[in-house]
């Protein structure tokens, strides 16, 4: 027996999809909204006060010595400590989801302080550390190390901030998989190399570089560690986003901006990658 709607019926349906109409173009327009006053209109603000004063100025506050030097900076930093992260986010998050060991809770929530703590706190940290007034400050001075208000202390500061990136984006992946397949491979004979690059990193590539992409992101722009590591010296010690400041503080407006919007233009990629990398993750 077919059921048939009554006009009444039909006319409640249509009165109920009129309200729901409106509630989602509402919630739509409040987020766009919000999406613009916050994000978008920003954006603009940081690429129309860098170009203020035309091209020629812009680029040359790109060029000059202490913003090259700062650029230079932020890249080595990233590509010291990406690279370091990747490979303890990757053997960390192989252990975690894939072996069952003594410790293992007390790991993930190792992992998970850098979300916990301030950045300032865990630069902080490192003074108490590595300081020359610090716990292994007479140690280092008396073997000429230096690592606070130098690179190192930036370096490190900045692995710290940084590593829970990628473990955090395999953990979830690598656990879903299971070890079904790295079993049935083991069982016809591969060795541990061979199941890992055949079987694991295949079945991960794509969150692998999902977490290197917001990883690289959070190195480029760290802030509040980094600045307590640095001891702000231009030309030597400042990353980009200390640049910025100096620059802000010095009422160079102008070529505050200028460096601003280099990081203003990393995010931009960064989310455009991301958006890449989750559509490639969702296809596969």
């Amino acid at each position: 027996m077919v059921n048939q709607e009554t006009p009444l019926q039909e006319k409640s349906a249509k009165t109920n999809y009129k309200p729901a109409i409106l509630k989602k173009w509402l919630l739509i327009t409040i987020a766009l909204s919000f999406l613009g006053i916050f994000i978008v209109v920003p954006l603009i603000a940081v690429f129309s006060e860098a170009l203020k004063k035309g091209i020629e100025l812009y680029f040359a506050s790109l060029t000059e010595p202490d913003a090259f030097s700062a650029i230079k900076l932020t890249l080595i930093t990233a590509a010291i400590a990406v690279p370091i992260n990747t490979l303890f986010g990757v053997i960390a998050a192989w252990a975690i989801a894939k072996f069952n060991f003594r410790g293992k809770n007390i790991l993930i929530t190792l992992i998970d302080i850098p979300f916990a703590v301030s950045p300032v706190i865990a630069g902080l940290v490192f003074v108490l550390l590595f300081g020359s007034q610090g716990l292994l400050g007479p140690l280092l001075d008396s073997n000429n190390i230096k690592i606070i208000f130098a690179v190192p202390g930036i370096i490190l500061a900045t692995i710290f901030v940084t590593f829970p990136f990628v473990v955090r984006e395999l953990i979830p992946i690598m656990q879903e998989q299971g070890t079904d397949e790295e079993q049935a491979a083991i069982t016809l004979g591969a060795n541990g190399w061979q199941m890992f690059f055949r079987i694991t990193l295949p079945n991960m590539k794509w969150g692998l570089l999902y977490g290197v992409i917001l990883c690289n992101a959070r190195a480029m722009g760290e802030f509040g560690a980094v600045s307590v590591v640095s001891g702000h010296i231009r030309g030597l010690t400042n990353t980009i986003p200390l640049h910025v400041e100096i620059l802000y503080n010095e009422y160079n407006f102008t070529a505050s901006f200028a460096v601003a919007s280099l990081l203003a233009l990393l995010a931009l990629l960064t989310l455009i990658l991301k958006s890449i990398v989750e559509w490639k993750t969702q296809k596969h």
